[in-house]
């Protein structure tokens, strides 16, 4: 059996993105059961109210739903069990130090599968206050109008 090559994307929390500034990202591992593998694989599972800490030096995911497995017997998971994530020490200490800072935390920002094994995507982030969403959705649309005055010009350039 030949295994899975690139990224295949599990779940993926939207609106991380918009509630924090993602200072910096981080790939890892997570530790999960066999369970837990096929009901990702079936594509199933939810970053909303996910979150990351550190605790005794070791990187713990919470509050990320994986759903049980349909098929599973006595084994099944719980849904929202405490995930280890597998990250080099040299990480864990450098996010150590920044977690000291205060407002910063960890939130999940995509779950998928590379080259066959489940990761996860942390970012390294800091909450946006209610202005700086609004700032953000002014930008945005801002940007989107700009865009479409520009290829109106456009098409009426070619006609």
């Amino acid at each position: 059996m030949a295994k899975e090559t690139g990224r295949k994307l599990i779940a993926q929390h939207k609106k991380a993105r918009h509630d924090y500034h993602i200072l910096d990202t981080y790939e890892c591992g997570l530790v999960l059961t066999g369970t837990e593998v096929k009901s990702l694989r079936q594509g199933r599972a939810s970053l909303v109210d996910g979150f990351a800490q550190i605790n005794d030096g070791e990187a713990w995911l919470y509050h990320v739903h994986i759903p049980e497995y349909a098929q599973g017997t006595w084994t099944n998971h719980a849904a929202r069990r405490k995930r280890k994530l597998l990250l080099h020490r040299s990480e864990i200490d450098k996010l150590t130090g920044k977690l000291q800072e205060t407002g910063l935390t960890l939130v999940p920002l995509a779950l998928y599968f590379k080259e066959g094994r489940a990761k996860v995507e942390i970012g390294l982030a800091r909450g946006k206050k209610e202005y700086d969403k609004r700032q953000a959705l002014r930008e945005r649309q801002d940007r989107r109008e700009a865009e479409r005055a520009m290829s109106a010009a456009r098409r009426r350039q070619r006609r």
